[in-house]
């Protein structure tokens, strides 16, 4: 069983930039490497959205949305994986949750996702 833990959400303006990371533990940590990991999102009212994902260290996907503006990578030795946001807008707004995979290709549908943390509050006023 691994455990995701996620961190550095907040409150900020327009315009403004937040690094959220996800550190995992328990379960076979060690291969984190392993793991294809993800950041979703689920703002008020709505669904929880797909937001990046990584396969390995170069196999990036971004959705349309925050392409450009956000940035998914991650630390293997560290066990964490990070989400750059800059250029953030009240759009954004949402809680931003972790989760990581066993499938080998790119996957960005909440079921392909066996693991998740429990989500960190992102909040961007205008």
């Amino acid at each position: 069983q691994v455990q995701l833990v996620e961190s550095g959400g907040g409150s900020v303006q327009a315009g403004g930039s937040l690094r959220l990371s996800c550190t995992a533990s328990g379960g076979r940590v060690s291969s984190l490497s392993s793991y294809g990991m993800a950041w979703f999102r689920r703002a008020p009212g709505k669904e929880r959205e797909f937001v990046a994902t990584i396969r390995g260290s170069d196999r990036i996907y971004v959705a349309d949305s925050v392409k450009g503006r956000f940035a998914i990578s991650r630390d293997n030795a560290k066990n964490t994986v990070y989400l750059e946001m800059n250029n953030l807008k009240p759009e954004d707004t949402a809680v931003y949750y972790c989760a990581a995979t066993y499938v080998l290709r790119v996957a960005t549908r909440v079921s392909d996702y066996i693991y998740w943390g429990q989500g960190t509050q992102v909040t961007v006023s205008s």
